[in-house]
């Protein structure tokens, strides 16, 4: 009998994380150092609970929390994030100073106007709504080699096609994105190209940070070979980490640079640096782009939670974001620490990895010679010893162009207590071969 689900029905497949959940539940015994979840006793419960208190404490304030708000969001707070915003972005422009592409000024009261802000449910639904406002089957999206691999099953799912740029520690490969930008023109396929997605703040997976020359450079790219396309090319720029930087200075957003403004879309949250279970992000977007999105999240579900909203409206407005983002930095820098160190004591010297300097992830690299995919030995042999990793192949596309690098895993120190985090890297450690 033939099936009634869509196309888009029967081509998704299962999730990534949903598999990597399964094993955590059916292994109550295991360390999971896979699991992106933010500190759990980090997490603002007074904070959260005198603040929504507040907000209910009379109907004037707690009857419009509880009712529905409207598609874009809570004027307020897309207000306090466009601010927050432009001081983020001016202060890490100071810090930047000048480059060959000249500094991160930013255009005034322009891209960062509450007017271009889209309030959603997480940045994750921001990605999935701009792959459905941009994308159709069989087009290209460019994304960084290795890539946030919850993005590639959006993209899976939507039947589109991914073309990896190799990533290196500051940023894009510039000369292989150009390279695959001419393969793409050359095979005429470039009309098929819609954007390319950068996380661009300590990157799920690799923890690595996108220079500002570098995102400069990548738009000035994509402008260039627009005139082949026939259409924009935008630069989908994923800042879900920004805020957890716990070392070194702050990058401008890529809204900062030349042409950042009407090219740029920028997807941010406050999931990571408040609370995960609030699930409130935000998109800075260009027309026709943003009334595009609001139009699909008004079919999605007419509004981000409302009571949600105001929790954070009131958590930036007080102050109480900015303090507890203060202490979950100094955590997280603590529990990097934990395993940088845990790494050092018991991985032996040819495993390759770098210190992190924000986000919640250890990119490490064993010898080629070594597998750490889902059905390599060494993965089947940390589950036996009940520790768990993100094996690096998952992390990739299904790009022909090139063959899966097999011999990376993503460890992360978000989640996992200091303790678990030790003996989790111990037992990695046994099961490397001798």
């Amino acid at each position: 009998m033939k099936t009634t689900l869509s196309q888009l029905g029967q081509r998704t497949a299962p999730p990534a994380i949903s598999w990597l959940m399964s094993l955590t539940l059916g292994h109550p015994k295991l360390i999971s150092l896979a699991a992106g979840f933010t500190d759990n006793a980090s997490l603002p419960v007074d904070e959260a609970r005198a603040l929504l208190d507040e907000i209910l404490s009379a109907p004037r304030t707690g009857q419009p929390a509880l009712q529905y708000g409207s598609t874009a969001g809570e004027p307020l707070l897309r207000e306090l994030t466009a601010k927050r915003l432009t001081d983020l972005d001016a202060q890490a422009d100071r810090q930047v100073g000048p480059t060959k592409h000249g500094r991160a000024a930013l255009p005034r009261g322009l891209h960062l106007s509450p007017d271009r802000l889209l309030i959603t449910h997480g940045s994750q639904q921001l990605l999935y709504l701009l792959t459905e406002a941009l994308c159709d089957p069989g087009d290209i999206v460019l994304v960084e080699d290795p890539t946030y691999f919850v993005y590639l099953g959006i993209a899976q799912s939507h039947g589109l096609r991914c073309r990896g740029v190799r990533l290196l520690p500051d940023g894009l490969d510039l000369a292989h994105l150009e390279q695959v930008l001419e393969e793409l023109r050359r095979a005429g396929e470039l009309q098929r190209v819609k954007f390319l997605y950068l996380v661009s703040y300590y990157q799920n997976p690799t923890g690595y940070t996108t220079s500002f020359a570098k995102k400069a450079a990548a738009l000035k790219l994509l402008r260039r070979y627009e005139k082949f396309a026939g259409h924009p090319l935008y630069l989908l720029e994923d800042a879900a980490y920004r805020e957890l930087r716990f070392a070194g200075d702050d990058v401008p957003s890529a809204l900062a640079a030349p042409g950042g403004p009407e090219r740029v879309l920028y997807a941010g949250t406050f999931s990571k640096p408040f609370a995960t279970g609030v699930r409130v992000g935000f998109g800075v977007l260009p027309e026709p782009v943003l009334t595009t999105a609001t139009r699909i999240k008004g079919n999605h579900d007419f509004g981000t939670a409302n009571l949600l909203q105001q929790l954070l409206t009131r958590a930036l407005a007080s102050g109480a974001y900015a303090r507890h983002l203060a202490e979950l930095q100094r955590r997280y820098a603590h529990k990097a620490r934990v395993m940088t160190d845990a790494i050092r004591a018991h991985f032996p010297p040819d495993v390759e990895w770098r210190e992190p300097q924000g986000g919640l992830y250890v990119w490490a690299r064993v010898p080629k010679r070594l597998r750490t995919g889902p059905k390599s030995h060494f993965f089947q042999t940390a589950l036996k010893r009940n520790v768990l990793y993100v094996p690096g192949l998952l992390c990739y596309a299904d790009d022909p162009a090139r063959r899966k690098p097999d011999h990376e895993m993503r460890l992360s120190f978000g989640g996992a207590s200091e303790r678990d985090i030790t003996e989790g890297i111990a037992r990695l450690a046994r099961a490397l071969p001798q």
